[in-house]
């Protein structure tokens, strides 16, 4: 009964994990038609974000620091790669194309780490696992309207290429970082390091910074700044990482990695309701496809043998004499 409830919650983290992630593209898109870079952007999310968990991150830390120095190039690993580079693509993606079509691009991750583990073990994939692909590569066909006259934009196309693998990297360290740090502390660090980075690249002018402290859209009406920052911020990184660590713990990391392919759907609502941007009904098949793809995919990884545990030898019988003693 308790295991049961605490899959039922952890159902409902991961939902809200997914939900919550769903509303960074459109709010981050508002702020990129206000005026805002993307280095502004994702600079901003992250660096706010790192300051809000830097307490708690510490405060668990106690007593740890040996932990840390054993964990800490995962962690900086994850900030700068799985969070830094990984949102300054997906926005870069977003100021080119809609939020749910960047997304789904994305989501393309877990067909990226096929790829990789496939190329590092040398061992073909299962059935499930081919037919996931192809049917991936498919919808990715069709959101990018291929054999149509209107098309992506293929800079746009490539940014969220980018964030594809940004995202595999995130699940490979995230694996790595398993026993190694508390979910929490890898989060908060990896906000610190990832708000290092994009302050680094800032300084030596890789990447502009530009703001505009005005007003921007949402829903059709003008409002401030603000209201997308603290969106992105507390709403769509403090909360969604949090909550996403906690639906994690409770499902296990396959499971949850199956909810979390309900972000797709979330930001297209979100799209829908703050910014009136949605994909067109053809490229919504194809986000379809793409998410069909990849549970095909998870799928048959979940049917993969697990392999058994090393049985205990049987004991030998103990000599005569020595029996006789015992009794």
């Amino acid at each position: 009964m308790l295991s049961a409830n605490r899959s039922a919650s952890g159902l409902v983290y991961a939902l809200l994990s997914a939900a919550t992630f769903g509303i960074s593209g459109p709010l981050g898109k508002s702020l990129l038609e206000a005026g805002w870079s993307t280095g502004a952007t994702v600079g901003t999310r992250i660096g706010l974000a790192a300051l809000v968990m830097l307490v708690p991150t510490l405060v668990m830390l106690r007593g740890r620091w040996a932990q840390l120095r054993r964990g800490l190039g995962i962690m900086a690993g994850y900030g700068i790669v799985a969070v830094a580079v990984c949102q300054f693509c997906y926005f870069n993606a977003v100021s080119r194309m809609s939020p749910p079509v960047a997304l789904m691009l994305e989501y393309l991750a877990p067909i990226v780490i096929v790829g990789w583990m496939w190329a590092r073990s040398r061992r073909r994939p299962g059935l499930l696992t081919i037919a996931g692909t192809v049917v991936a590569m498919l919808g990715l066909v069709i959101v990018l309207n291929l054999f149509s006259a209107t098309r992506v934009d293929p800079v746009g196309v490539l940014w969220g290429l980018g964030a594809a693998v940004c995202l595999a990297v995130y699940f490979l360290l995230s694996a790595r970082a398993d026993g190694v740090l508390p979910p929490f502390v890898m989060v908060g660090g990896g906000m610190v390091f990832g708000a290092l980075a994009i302050g680094a690249l800032a300084i030596v002018g890789v990447l502009p910074l530009a703001a505009n402290f005005g007003t921007v859209e949402l829903q059709g009406v003008e409002t401030s700044w603000i209201v997308p920052i603290l969106g992105i911020t507390l709403i769509a990184a403090v909360a969604a990482y949090s909550l996403g660590i906690v639906g994690a713990q409770r499902l296990g990391p396959k499971v949850a990695s199956f909810v979390s392919l309900t972000e797709v759907l979330f930001s297209v609502v979100a799209s829908w309701l703050l910014i009136g941007d949605v994909p067109a009904p053809v490229q919504a098949l194809g986000g379809a496809l793409i998410v069909v793809g990849v549970i095909l995919v998870r799928v048959d990884e979940l049917r993969a043998p697990v392999p058994e545990l090393a049985q205990p030898m049987p004991a030998e019988p103990l000599p005569p004499e020595i029996s006789a003693r015992s009794a």
